[in-house]
């Protein structure tokens, strides 16, 4: 039998076959919608379901390719019945079963690399070509097939130091940039979409040499595709081409037109008007437009958003991933919902400039909490055993305080001090002083600048762990605490947890460092390892870290809060931080902002805590993060019909490949166009 050298027990580039599966229940509030809510909420899925394909692109070069292999398998010969090809293969059933978590792992992620921590995984199984071969798509188009595996399968495997993980140049892959592609280039595009008011949000960056000279493509996604604009900026030129992912921009555009049919107002309506253009044009002027639209419904039945969104996974930090949502209110709850705050689970980004001026919403998704942070008291780690009931107990409890802290009020908070293109201030410069230094304030924004564009790499971390401090210090208030219906004894639970949630979910951070190259490859966990040095760093007993031996004689850590000195230590050491990272980012001040962060995200072994050491002790100890199974919905007749699925990786990839019915050769092929036609970008 072939041994694979990468594939041994606790190898972090594969899937666990025991990895937990949750399906997302909205069955309930589905069924609590109008008719016309139901063809709504349908049409926006779809258009979120057609956007998604969009990240395979933004993943990885292979991407694209091994979900058109699984899927025309899967179409073939849905999992059940595939299990008997796989034992005439040769495979075991934990083999079999290592396969569909793979391809559950890979439509989860909408490609091969972790969609939270961007490292790559592979099949835990070294007969995996032997299972294609014997499949039924192999033996009715096995030219077809026999291509697909050609083209993929060296990189389906392939653990070369730079395909390990996401990143920009030597540090890993990324095709938000070619592969020629360094952090100058990145620099330099920025500068050059600054001198042109263009965002970054929902371009890519193409690097060619013609005669010495340096050639940039700018491409934008767009169902249009118009001529490319020609400019010279710093001895290079740039082209500006619309037209990137045009076909899966087009179903976009079409189904959010069929949406606007069914919308309940004038605000939804024009809404989905601006986001049409948006897709169609590029435009993300209209798309700020159709967010504007969006902040002005106000407690919709069915909330969506949807676009170029969260820039963690650009390795610059400007570039935005595709994300559609389509979320209903479960009515028997909505009045208490909407007596706490406006909404209906993550965040969604509001652009700086609207939420300066004209508000901003989020949406906390419930079943989505409801599943992702079930904790089981036996995978509980580096806890002390008197504290593990009353984690469990409270962290729902808690981390919805956190949630709503830290989206509200953390990323909704924080003034930008911008002078714009006409030379207006928006700060009185003769009154406004730097906390910090009692001095009139000397830096700011200019022009097109923005949060992204000017601290970029740090950009994302820096601003959730921001916003993660503002949860923690307004949590310590009662009247905040009130708000969510906790008080007395039951509020000093909840502030006790939220703040053990948050020192034990820094230590757990260290998994998504990588030594080798120094880097960060998730903005949350990074933020939540800096607030723990921070409280460490406060001292007088606040925080307790130590390297310890568990009960099964392996490295353990176990660490503690004094909850007694959360108000008075924890609560001044927050403060201080937090009150520091607003500034830097308030004034511009990349330099300041940049060394303070950096400084705190340093892991090293040095000091009071070898947290490169810790770091082993928690990939030693880690859990593999929760896949969710999401439903599919369906016209039949005049009705739509909503189609869940089994918590199981067969039940995952069985609703994948029921999410295309009408289209989904013509979507494949186009997946397999697109990613052809920049095959040779990346090498």
């Amino acid at each position: 039998m072939t041994i694979w050298p990468w594939i041994v027990a606790g190898s972090p580039y594969y899937l666990p076959n025991d990895i937990g599966i949750s399906a997302l229940d909205c069955g309930e509030a589905f069924r609590l919608l109008s008719p016309k809510e139901q063809l709504y909420a349908h049409y926006l899925s779809r258009a979120a379901w057609y956007g998604g394909l969009v990240v395979l692109l933004q993943t990885s070069p292979e991407s694209p390719t091994i979900y058109v292999l699984l899927q025309k398998i899967f179409r073939k010969q849905p999992p059940a019945q595939l299990e008997a090809v796989a034992t005439a293969a040769g495979l075991s059933s934990e083999e079999y079963q290592a396969f569909l978590v793979y391809a559950a792992g890979l439509y989860a992620n909408m490609g091969n690399y972790k969609s939270f921590g961007d490292t790559k995984f592979i099949p835990n199984l070294p007969k995996f070509k032997a299972l294609v071969w014997e499949s039924q798509a192999y033996k009715e188009n096995p030219g077809e097939i026999e291509t697909l595996w050609n083209s993929c399968s060296h990189f389906l495997y392939s653990l070369e130091d730079k395909q390990k993980q996401l990143g920009l140049g030597n540090k890993g892959i990324t095709t938000y940039f070619s592969g020629n592609c360094c952090l100058e280039d990145a620099e330099l595009a920025q500068k050059f979409l600054d001198s042109k008011n263009l965002s970054a949000y929902n371009t890519r960056l193409f690097k060619k040499e013609s005669d010495g000279k340096r050639c940039y493509e700018v491409r934008l996604a767009a169902a249009a595709e118009t001529p490319c604009s020609m400019f010279e900026f710093e001895d290079a030129s740039f082209s500006v081409q619309r037209g990137d992912y045009a076909f899966l921009m087009e179903k976009v555009s079409q189904n959010l037109e069929k949406a606007k049919a069914y919308a309940a107002n004038e605000n939804q309506a024009k809404m989905l008007e601006e986001y049409i253009r948006s897709f169609t044009y590029g435009s993300v002027d209209a798309h700020k437009e159709g967010s504007r639209f969006w902040i002005k419904d106000k407690g919709p039945i069915v909330e969506s958003y949807i676009g170029f969104i969260e820039s963690y996974r650009d390795p610059f930090g400007s570039r935005g991933e595709f994300e559609g949502k389509s979320c209903c209110l479960n009515c028997p709850v909505a009045s208490q919902q909407e007596s706490t705050f406006q909404t209906v689970s993550t965040a969604i980004r509001s652009y700086d400039d609207i939420r300066q001026t004209e508000g901003f919403k989020n949406v906390s998704l419930g079943n989505v909490l409801a599943v992702a942070y079930a904790t089981q008291k036996e995978k509980l780690t580096f806890l002390d055993e008197k504290d593990k009931d009353l984690y469990i107990k409270w962290k729902g409890p808690s981390f919805e305080v956190q949630v709503g802290l830290h989206e509200l009020l953390g990323h909704g908070s924080g003034k930008l001090f911008v002078q714009d293109d006409k030379g207006k201030f928006n700060f009185d410069q003769a009154e406004v002083r730097n906390p910090e230094t009692g001095e009139l304030i000397s830096s700011w924004y200019k022009g097109s600048e923005t949060w992204d564009s000017k601290f970029s790499t740090i950009a994302s971390s820096y601003e959730e762990c921001r916003a993660e401090c503002v949860g923690l210090y307004l949590c310590l208030n009662k009247q905040v605490l009130s708000i969510f219906g906790h008080e007395g004894e039951e509020a000093e639970e909840v502030i006790y947890v939220n703040w053990l949630n948050m020192v034990r979910a820094g230590l757990l951070g260290l998994e998504f460092y990588t030594p080798e190259s120094k880097s960060w490859r998730q903005a949350h966990m990074q933020a939540r390892f800096v607030i723990l040095r921070v409280l460490l760093e406060a001292g007088e007993g606040l925080v307790t870290l130590s390297e310890i031996t568990g009960a099964d004689g392996r490295p353990d850590a176990l660490i503690t809060l004094d909850r007694s000195k959360i108000h008075t230590v924890g609560k001044s050491a927050i403060q201080k931080f937090l009150c520091k990272l607003q500034v830097h980012k308030s004034t511009a001040d990349v330099e300041g902002g940049r060394a303070l962060y950096e400084g705190y995200s340093a892991v090293t072994s040095d000091g009071s805590h070898n947290f490169l050491q810790f770091r082993e002790t928690v990939l030693l100890r880690k859990e593999a993060r929760k896949m969710f199974v999401q439903a599919n919905t369906q016209i039949k007749g005049e009705a739509v019909e909503l189609e869940e699925y089994e918590s199981s990786a067969a039940g995952l990839v069985q609703s994948f490949i029921q999410r295309f019915p009408e289209d989904a050769e013509e979507v494949e092929a186009q997946l397999l166009e697109l990613a052809s036609r920049d095959a040779t970008c990346w090498c």
